[in-house]
């Protein structure tokens, strides 16, 4: 017996008993949800109405079993909102039974903490040694490196923490045998990088957790240019010293081939990169990734563009650079912090990223920009698909690639399960993520489940108080659940932990929620902002819309958002009937016309279910 299914718009819990549509409780007797379960049971084939009375009144021997079924499937097709003539879920046979048409797709009941047997390992942050601040950077982007390298080992048996859940250690005065509880390591690697001038230095050393002994120590120099073949290096040794039942590591140190003792069909070779590469365009590059990765306020990620456009003006062949100017490209339009319409960027990132592919096509970090610009900017998930399988194949710990699939991809299209999978890879690989628990929100949000985003909510605020994210979602999840007055408040938390911007992602549904609880002063305050930056600005139709729905000005807001389509607004892709944004107007028959348009505009992977029903 299955535990919790979706069909359409509709989720049953089977254990509860309980019907649900867009995250709303729908009464249901029991004998006609026990007739649902038993058509969910076998979709697509004909169940008997004998074998329907067996199962509702197994017990009972004084009953009109016919007249009694009668009822029962008609209360069941009318909280459906179904009809016998011209049905969507249930077809009647005559005097044989009935058919479930709908298809049926088995959600998971939540994410479960997954066993993995494989040996873990941390990177701490390298401390900078060089006595310059400015310098920081540099040894964060070492970190980074020595990260990505010995984590490409043997991702089946080595689990090394990304660089997020590493960070919060810098700085940090705690011992490694507390650390290695606190995560769950088996070896911890802490180093320093010393730079001046021409000349980098690195010192590292591995510890083993269990009896805190140094396993290896040693210390590298090398030439700026030489950084790269230097980092490849530590990662091998580091490899090579790791007491990893079964795994041996082909070790490459100039032309020599140092082999460990114990060699199997398992053994790897860590890749080496070859070719130098000028050290202001690795400078840039690391600066503007850097930047954007926490762009929460207006110019930064210009400030992004301009670091990769300085890479790329140094050695236009440096694929890495191309990767971010891709990416940073396309958050202009999508992160609604910088007023640029899609339009105007869509075309530069895509060349910017393909660029990336022509001049590198195994680097990990191209496909995940071209994964993210298929799916936001050319509403292309099939092309997503294909890039973010291809990075997750490249390097198989890519924290983030692991995240977006699931956040972006795999559970807005309602593969739940899957995406589940990904933010469990995620978390053991990055346990300190904020955006583990912002995932874990979404995932309920987009099943149609916002009580569960609530029960989950205030924890993942105490634990993560600065992340306007998550308050974002907590509100959402109040405006589906119709509690209009208790959004206003995550809003504007989100709206403070943003200032002194006011993005338009936010100010949007807070407007809404303001007329939705019958502030509309507040709401008309709003959309007037909005509309006064439009006229200097790009402000999205779909952020205009949001407000105008709550107002309940429908005609207005589906003017707007037909004009949002026809700029492919990125907002627009997760458009669903379980968006927060969209509660003021999926009830109106419009609503279904203008998903359809959605839906003809985005390319579906094949066998997915419809997201936009």
């Amino acid at each position: 017996m299955r535990n919790t299914v979706r069909f359409d718009s509709y989720e049953v819990d089977l254990p509860a008993g309980q019907l649900y549509k867009h995250g709303t409780k729908i009464s249901l007797r029991d004998k006609s949800f026990q007739a649902l379960a038993a058509l969910l049971e076998h979709p697509g084939e004909v169940v008997t109405r004998e074998d329907l009375c067996r199962q509702l009144w197994r017990e009972e021997v004084f009953v009109d079993f016919d007249n009694n079924l009668n009822t029962a499937i008609a209360r069941l097709r009318e909280a459906l909102g179904d009809s016998a003539d011209h049905p969507r879920f249930i077809e009647t046979l005559p005097k044989r039974g009935y058919r479930f048409l709908a298809s049926v797709f088995e959600l998971p009941r939540t994410p479960e903490k997954r066993t993995v047997d494989r040996a873990r390992l941390v990177v701490l942050p390298f401390l900078n040694l060089s006595g310059d601040p400015a310098q920081e950077y540099f040894s964060d982007a070492i970190t980074d490196e020595i990260i990505t390298g010995v984590a490409s080992v043997a991702p089946e048996q080595l689990a090394v923490i990304a660089r997020t859940t590493a960070m919060h250690y810098k700085g940090s005065q705690k011992d490694v045998s507390r650390i290695g509880r606190e995560l769950g390591v088996d070896y911890v690697v802490e180093g320093g990088v010393h730079r001046i001038d021409d000349q980098v230095g690195i010192n590292i050393q591995l510890i083993r957790v269990s009896d805190q002994t140094h396993v290896f120590a040693r210390k590298y120099e090398a030439q700026p240019h030489d950084v790269f073949s230097m980092q490849s290096r530590i990662a091998e040794a580091i490899a090579s010293h790791l007491d990893i039942p079964g795994l041996a590591v082909l070790v490459r140190i100039g032309e020599e081939v140092c082999r460990p003792a114990q060699v199997t069909p398992q053994e790897k070779q860590i890749p080496r990169l070859s070719r130098r590469v000028d050290l202001e365009v690795y400078d840039a590059t690391l600066k503007g990734k850097a930047t954007i990765e926490y762009a929460t306020r207006e110019g930064q990620v210009h400030q992004a563009i301009e670091l990769f456009q300085e890479a790329i003006d140094r050695d236009p062949t440096y694929a890495p650079a191309w990767a971010g100017l891709g990416e940073a490209l396309w958050y202009l339009a999508a992160t609604g912090f910088e007023f640029v319409a899609p339009t105007d960027v869509r075309d530069k990132a895509v060349a910017a990223a393909e660029k990336a592919l022509e001049l590198d096509e195994t680097l990990p970090d191209a496909h995940k920009a071209r994964a993210v610009i298929a799916i936001d900017a050319e509403w292309d998930l099939v092309k997503a698909q294909h890039h973010f399988d291809t990075v997750l194949q490249l390097q198989p710990s890519h924290a983030t690639a692991h995240n977006l699939y699931g956040q972006i991809l795999a559970a807005p299209l309602l593969r739940f399960d899957e995406a589940h999978q990904h933010f469990d890879r995620a978390r053991e690989l990055d346990p300190l993520s904020p955006w583990n628990d912002a995932n874990l929100l979404g995932w309920w949000i987009h099943q149609g489940r916002p009580e569960r985003t609530l029960e989950e909510g205030e924890r993942a605020g105490q634990r993560n108080p600065t992340l306007w994210i998550i308050r974002c979602l907590m509100g959402f999840a109040h405006l589906l659940l119709e509690h209009a007055s208790q959004a206003v408040p995550q809003f504007e938390t989100a709206l403070g932990l943003l200032q002194p911007d006011r993005p338009p992602a936010v100010l949007a549904p807070l407007g809404l929620a303001y007329a939705l609880a019958d502030r509309p002063a507040e709401a008309l305050r709003i959309l007037a902002e909005l509309e006064r930056r439009s006229e200097k600005r790009y402000v999205s139709p779909f952020h205009l819309a949001v407000v105008h729905s709550g107002l309940g000005r429908t005609d207005e807001a589906f003017q707007l958002l037909d004009r949002a389509l026809d700029q492919r607004t990125p907002y627009l892709i997760c458009c669903t009937p379980n968006d927060g944004n969209s509660v003021a107007l999926r009830h109106d028959p419009r609503w279904k016309l203008f998903s359809d348009r959605l839906r003809r505009l985005v390319r579906l992977p094949p066998s997915t279910p419809d997201p936009y029903s």
